[in-house]
């Protein structure tokens, strides 16, 4: 089975073929980023007229490229949410117009969902029908749940204010680096010293134990950019912080606070695979790119006995395979399910 999978929940215009859920036959995606970095982060009007003007150009390429026309396609999945309102709603209904055209039925696909099955879709062997603990770890999402395999999900815990993503780009801004925050931080963070700062994440009062909250970290990289120190001859707080900064001191920030977020992410993450005596992990989102996260949860779950699924670079940011992907899984939607949910929520599709 053949399946077009548009992903269009921010700024990505992606597309791919993907057959039988597992085999890649071609892809295509471009960001308007560019467009965003100017305003610190995505404008929302910005992204969905990208999409609107991207769209049929990027298919045509893909089309081609791949060498098949719609006939050959035999459904389609589109991201219904979470995401923002205008992007979604340019995704689902080039989707519905498409289904309409060629006479195919249309498959609504949950985003974070997606995210997940990117980890697996590469590992025929792995089991998709037992249970395993999920991280969704991206710019506006993370959270913990339980699975029982590719279609069941319940949420174990999440964020209480900032995703991990959004605290990397809030202290890429503190510290002057460039927008989206993450690769910049994990660059700027090879030439620290991780432990020249003690940062830490604080305990959440009530909620569940896997809840997140990156908040307080954020401010306490602040309050230490605006301490006065005749070190780096700041005399004040009023001072623009990105200027009183030397970038040994920047290098350190970035390192001791990548270093905090990867031990809080990786601890919570072994800690419900443990308590729920699950022995798979599988992990997605555009942060799990970050290399530093990535061998720390490769190392920390190897000693612990759970095999770890992370998704390859190219499928760890949106992308249009994980939603054609998953899009095999599902059972097609009737019309009134095609509509964009910019708050979906995870277990639901």
């Amino acid at each position: 089975m053949l399946i077009l999978g548009i992903e269009t929940s921010c700024d990505e215009t992606a597309l791919a073929l993907v057959e039988n859920g597992r085999w890649i036959r071609g892809t295509q995606m471009v960001s308007s980023i560019a467009s965003h970095q100017r305003f610190g982060g995505v404008v929302p009007e910005i992204a969905s007229r990208a999409h609107v003007e991207l769209f049929t150009c990027e298919l045509e390429t893909l089309l081609s490229d791949a060498g098949v026309s719609g006939r050959d396609i035999d459904r389609i999945a589109v991201t219904c949410g979470p995401g923002l309102p205008g992007s979604l709603l340019a995704g689902v209904i080039a989707a519905k117009s498409l289904g309409w055209i060629w006479k195919k039925p249309v498959v609504r696909v949950n985003h974070l969902h997606a995210h997940l099955y990117a980890a697996v879709m590469g590992l025929p062997q792995w089991p998709l029908d037992e249970p395993m603990v999920g991280l969704v770890i991206s710019g506006g999402h993370t959270a913990l749940v339980q699975m029982k395999g590719m279609s069941r999900f319940s949420l174990l815990g999440q964020t209480r204010d900032d995703a991990v993503g959004e605290a990397f780009d809030k202290v890429a801004k503190l510290l002057g680096l460039g927008f989206p925050g993450g690769p910049e931080i994990e660059k700027t963070a090879r030439l620290g010293n991780d432990r020249a700062y003690r940062f830490s994440v604080p305990k959440i009062k009530g909620g569940s134990d896997y809840d997140f909250s990156f908040s307080g970290i954020k401010t306490a990289v602040l309050y230490t950019v605006q301490r006065p120190s005749p070190e780096r001859g700041v005399s004040g707080p009023k001072l623009p912080a990105a200027q009183s900064l030397k970038p040994e001191l920047v290098a350190d920030l970035a390192a001791s606070f990548q270093r905090a977020v990867v031990d809080e992410v990786v601890m919570k993450s072994v800690k419900a695979c443990r308590s729920l005596r699950v022995s798979r992990l599988v992990v997605g989102g555009g942060v799990i790119a970050n290399r530093p996260l990535r061998e720390r949860l490769k190392e920390v779950c190897g000693d612990s006995k759970i095999e770890v699924a992370i998704p390859p670079m190219g499928l760890c940011t949106d992308n249009g395979a994980m939603i054609a992907g998953l899009g095999f899984l599902l059972d097609p939607a009737t019309a009134a399910e095609l509509t964009a949910v910019p708050d979906l929520a995870m277990g639901m599709n």
